[in-house]
């Protein structure tokens, strides 16, 4: 059964101005899809809109079967009761916590007990190699472990889906390199749905089951990244792999 569904989705803007339109697609759950193309593409908007950041305001987005956007029918459930985790581009952890208080935050509006609260904070700092370090400050840490830490917070809340939104972009190509092999681990061995927002095709095609080719707010391929790299379907995504192999 798919855990996230797409049917017609569109997000329109002053009248006219199409971000993305008719989007249509079914990610399994466990299923790590990248959402893959050039700036303006509209990757970025369609995963806010699957976290409830941006309103869609056409088609239908569905978690299994609840629906939690259908514009047409007034239905909009927000942020906040999606269950979705969410990793931005910038760290987005603050200065004046240290690592434990960053990564426990999330686990404040679910109205756990302190002991529940160490237990699932630790777990998760575990699993992505933090212990040890709960209480540094973010100028402590280097950018791995920055990354880490917002990483962290995302899983701790143990999210139906996590959104990954450029998330390595600020880190240098040996650390990348390591973050992206990091990533898929954990996404494995926590068997999580995972929606993953890049331009760079490398890393969609080195850490997906699925990639979402997207040009000008719709979906050009939708495939395996071996199917995507041998038989692209359109002239876009041809020229698109092309000067990604260059």
């Amino acid at each position: 059964m798919s855990q996230l569904q797409f049917s017609n989705v569109g997000k329109q803007f002053n009248g006219n101005v199409w971000a993305v339109k008719d989007f249509n697609l079914n990610i399994a759950n466990g299923e790590f899809v990248s959402f893959l193309g050039p700036s303006g593409c509209g990757k970025t908007t369609t995963l806010r809109m699957i976290a409830g950041l941006e309103e869609n305001t056409h088609g239908v987005i569905q978690f299994d079967s609840d629906i939690v956007s259908d514009p047409q029918n007034r239905k909009f459930l927000p942020p906040e009761k999606r269950n979705v985790g969410m990793m931005f581009q910038s760290y987005a952890v603050w200065p004046h916590m240290n690592v434990f208080e960053n990564v426990a935050y999330p686990l404040k509006f679910q109205k756990l007990d302190k002991s529940a609260v160490q237990t699932e904070v630790q777990k998760v700092l575990k699993t992505v190699e933090l212990d040890g370090l709960e209480n540094r400050k973010p100028n402590e840490l280097s950018g791995g472990q920055q990354q880490r830490v917002a990483l962290a917070r995302g899983l701790v809340m143990k999210p139906r889906i996590l959104l990954l939104d450029e998330p390595l972009s600020n880190l240098d190509a040996k650390l990348r390199e390591k973050m992206r092999r990091d990533i898929r681990d954990i996404q494995k061995k926590l068997k999580l749905t995972l929606v993953y927002v890049t331009h760079d095709q490398k890393e969609a095609f080195q850490m997906s089951d699925r990639v979402v080719v997207m040009n000008k707010g719709q979906i050009e391929q939708v495939g395996t990244p071996l199917e995507i790299q041998s038989s692209p379907k359109t002239a876009f995504v041809k020229d698109f792999v092309e000067i990604g192999q260059l």
